[in-house]
């Protein structure tokens, strides 16, 4: 089995095949070599399949043999190699997962730089990339760079591998849906440096507005500046129109890839690049995160422009979602308000709410029932557990590009970013003689930039571009719930009634809330199929009793509640047997390798342009459910035998029956949503109920 391939020579063009092979970046990196003949630096990829092996097993076998080989082509390409101390090639690590995740996952620079300061010809040229090496390196793997070029290359693979079980990737793909056991390829790519001189820069371009839809090029550069300093919002960026004054053929020469590319893909693209010394290369493409309000315009534009192969039927499919609920602009505001600041208009749409400066406090003012502002200097991709609880995102520092910028708008977040007046420190704010301290109240407006003190009412209307796709949708026959009309809610599932042996017990409490690790109330009473006032009871009795703590809204185990835990454990193992309770997770193996298939499916499709499903589709989404459905009569089969040997397990039938029931009915949420009692959830919590009861850890299950 091959786990390194060229980029120019894939072994599948089928979009998905590729996806899944060597993820998004090297799948769309391939692309613009065969299909667009575009400038790309010349590397090779290692698959997703090798990242799932490592991270079961460690260093795949041979790995280091087809490393070897690829980089000897890459040497053959570029005319130079890996390791010379005078004229060394250097390369970048790059991760890219089937599913894009912008500013998520790890990248490392300049890999293959000796110590030497002479060695690239020019003293402070080779003191800036290594520079920007030991900072790249030391950030993801941790350590100190290896003098070994070798060295440097393979811990930096690992680390990058290791990056995918990271807390923010996690907390990303829950927010975004993403199945966990996709794992990372890894693009290894000759350097190409945006810091050799004012002729020279670094670059992320949108081919229309992310924001507002605008068909323009949009984006930020950097000039003589290398890697992430444009999305990592700590450079004062410039706007990409300054190219046209600048450098005005490589201008006229982006223009025209974006437009080969978004005819291409035929949506918005977000488009890496550099520029070495007056030459345009091409890093990266992908399908934009875009605001909602950009979609619906982005969508109405292509169809009604005969150059692109967009159907009025298929625009409005692609946003359907969107037209359910359609975001409004602010439509009257009194003249009399003044903004206390104004930074860039990033993501469109008014929030309100308390100033908070830690992510962290912004999740738990979530919990308690509170949207916060979160206002940073910049963030990154370790704030993502707060920004996906924020009302809104205000940033001091960054561009339309940054991190905050990205990611607010794919998550249709109100953000405003780069309000340079704003400084921020530990749990308050300054502009000029202001000081506003986390608690107080402002307002942000994602479509003009303007931030204000206090609450600030105005009125707002559908955006026009919403009006025109309804308006196609009555045309066309497609059934949509409209702004005003009655929305047919979900058919309500009615919880079943428990027995009188399974009502709430301090036990049962423990047990669920061990299995959980850290449990609100409403999650307690959905496992435990109880409501919540009995539940809230019980606990309360564990609280005072000091087995369980609360911490920010949720419920954990002390220490003491860890022993009693395990002493349940422990008398269900003696009750059940080992060797029994083995065999039902031996059994359950081959259900949950049909689950894992199912949500996947459910959450990835394989259209030309995009790899997220998006839920426009009804048939599709209902055959995945057909098959969530014929899943779930085998697990009830499999459960069966098991309730007389520990009739608890009994529960998660019934939990899952739930579940589908309730995804059928219409609400997406139950099929993997974390943020409901999701039939992917409840799974999960099976899945690790029985590896406890078999006496074997996740990590053996991996290793199995």
């Amino acid at each position: 089995m091959n786990r390194v391939f060229a980029l120019d020579a894939l072994p599948t063009t089928d979009p998905a095949e590729t996806k899944a092979l060597v993820g998004g970046k090297a799948a769309n990196l391939a692309r613009m070599i065969r299909e667009l003949r575009l400038p790309v630096p010349p590397g090779f990829v290692i698959t997703t399949a090798t990242c799932r092996d490592y991270l079961a097993g460690g260093w795949p076998e041979g790995l280091d043999d087809e490393i070897r080989e690829a980089m000897g082509r890459l040497e053959a390409a570029v005319g130079r190699r890996f390791g010379d101390p005078v004229d060394p090639l250097l390369v970048s690590v790059r991760s890219g997962a089937p599913v894009s995740m912008p500013g998520m996952m790890d990248t490392i620079l300049n890999i293959g730089l000796p110590r030497d300061a002479t060695a690239l010809g020019d003293p402070a040229f080779t003191a800036s990339c290594r520079q920007r090496l030991e900072a790249t390196f030391r950030a993801t793997v941790g350590v100190d760079v290896p003098d070994d070029p070798w060295a440097q290359l393979r811990e930096a693979v690992e680390a990058v591998f290791r990056s995918w079980n990271s807390d923010r990737e996690r907390t990303y793909r829950a927010k975004e849906r993403i199945p966990d056991d996709l794992g990372t390829a890894v693009t290894v790519q000759a350097m190409v440096f945006g810091n050799r001189g004012r002729n020279s820069a670094t670059g992320v371009a949108f081919t229309r507005n992310p924001a507002t839809g605008e068909p323009a090029l949009y984006g930020d550069v950097l000039f003589d500046a290398q890697g992430e300093d444009v999305v990592a919002g700590t450079h004062a960026t410039q706007p990409i129109a300054v190219l046209d004054e600048r450098l005005p053929a490589v201008a006229t020469q982006l223009r025209e890839y974006a437009r080969r590319l978004e005819h291409h893909f035929t949506d918005l693209c977000d488009i890496e690049f550099t520029i070495e010394d007056g030459r345009l290369w091409m890093l990266q493409v992908r399908v934009g995160k875009r605001s909602p309000q950009a979609a619906l315009r982005i969508a109405v534009d292509m169809a009604e422009d005969a150059a692109f192969p967009l159907t009025r039927q298929e625009a409005v499919q692609r946003v359907l979602p969107i037209l359910a609920d359609p975001p409004r602009v602010a439509t009257a505001r009194s003249s009399f308000v003044r903004p206390l600041v104004t930074g860039l208009p990033a993501s469109p749409g008014m929030a309100s709410g308390p100033i908070m400066t830690s992510p962290e406090a912004v999740a738990a003012a979530a919990e308690s029932g509170s949207a916060a502002i979160l206002v940073r200097a910049e963030t990154s991709p370790d704030d993502v557990h707060g920004m996906a609880r924020a009302a809104g995102i205000l940033t001091s520092r960054g561009g339309l590009a940054s991190h905050a910028a990205v990611v607010a708008r794919g998550w249709g977040i109100p953000a405003v970013v780069g309000a340079e007046a704003l400084e921020v420190r530990d749990g308050e704010v300054v502009v000029g003689e202001r000081v506003l301290r986390a608690g107080d109240v402002i307002t942000i407006d994602g479509s003009s930039g303007e931030v204000f003190e206090g609450a600030i009412a105005g009125t707002s209307e559908v955006v026009p571009e919403a009006r025109t796709l309804l308006a196609w949708a009555r045309e066309l026959g497609v059934p949509i719930n409209e702004p005003g009309e009655d929305a047919a809610p979900p058919v309500p599932v009615a919880a079943p009634p428990v027995p009188a042996a399974r009502q709430v017990t301090p036990d049962r409490c423990l047990h669920a809330i061990s299995i959980k690790g850290f449990a609100q109330l409403a999650g307690l009473a959905d496992a435990l199929l109880a409501p919540p006032d009995e539940v809230q009871r019980v606990v309360g009795q564990l609280a005072t009793e000091a087995l369980v703590v609360a911490t920010a809204g949720a419920y954990r185990l002390t220490d003491a509640g860890t022993s009693r835990a395990a002493e349940l454990l422990a008398a269900e193992q003696s009750s059940w047997g080992l060797d029994a309770a083995r065999a039902a997770l031996e059994a359950f193996a081959v259900l949950d390798h049909r689950m894992k298939e199912t949500v996947t499916a459910w959450q990835l499709r394989d259209p030309a342009a995009q790899v997220m499903n998006d839920h426009t589709d009804a048939e599709y989404d209902r055959g995945v459910l057909e098959r969530l459905a014929a899943l779930h009569a085998d697990v009830l089969n499999w459960l069966e035998p098991l309730k007389s040997d520990l009739p608890r397990l009994a529960d998660y039938g019934v939990r899952l029956g739930r579940a589908l029931e309730q995804a059928q009915a219409g609400d997406q949420r139950f099929v993997a949503s974390p943020r409901v009692d999701s039939y992917h959830g409840i799974w999960f919590e099976l899945h690790e109920d029985l590896i406890r009861l078999a006496g074997r850890t996740r990590a053996d299950e991996v290793d199995g």
